[in-house]
């Protein structure tokens, strides 16, 4: 009962951190853009918004901090699509994609790192849980590779693998109803 009630707490913790910096990033998204970085040059902070304003583009006193970020990523999505494109092209692909797997085992060894010190979940559910995750945040991450091959290879895999393993537990769960 004692494991059970650490694992709920452990649990608990971890939803209330990410729940709360997700409602802290809310927030910070949510404020106007002018007045929070006219605040912060008053003040003589070290960190100002500057960074943050696109070039050539007009800002109301309405705009807020999330939508400036939205205008400055679509601005720089293109350069660093052309930036890659240019290098990409370079590399041979067998070099890309060892670097997509590198990238894809980065992620999968955070998860299962994660998941194996804040859970007491096996190391079989704890591996499938952590491709999965790993495949779901390389589909939507900038890769090494253009296109959504190999994006649909590293999401497939895991919910291939998933998808076995609930057919071998059906399977065996009918075998023994038979065998009784």
């Amino acid at each position: 009962m004692r494991r059970f009630t650490l694992q709920i707490m452990l649990l608990v913790l971890f939803v209330s951190l990410c729940l709360g910096g997700y409602l802290a990033a809310r927030h910070i998204l949510n404020l106007p853009f002018r007045s929070t970085n006219d605040a912060l040059h008053q003040k003589n902070s070290s960190l100002t918004l500057d960074f943050l304003i696109p070039s050539g583009t007009y800002l109301d006193e309405r705009i807020t901090i999330g939508e400036v970020i939205q205008i400055r990523l679509k601005k720089e999505k293109s350069i660093y699509r052309r930036a890659i494109g240019t290098i990409s092209d370079l590399i041979p692909p067998r070099y890309l994609l060892v670097a997509d797997l590198l990238l894809f085992l980065f992620w999968f060894f955070c998860f299962m790192v994660l998941i194996r010190i804040f859970t007491f979940m096996g190391y079989s559910r704890s591996i499938r849980t952590s491709l999965l995750l790993a495949g779901i945040i390389y589909y939507f991450i900038p890769d090494f590779s253009p296109g959504r091959l190999d994006d649909m290879v590293f999401l497939g895999i895991p919910l291939l693998i998933i998808a076995l393993r609930i057919c071998l537990v059906r399977r065996k769960k009918r075998r023994r109803e038979i065998a009784i």
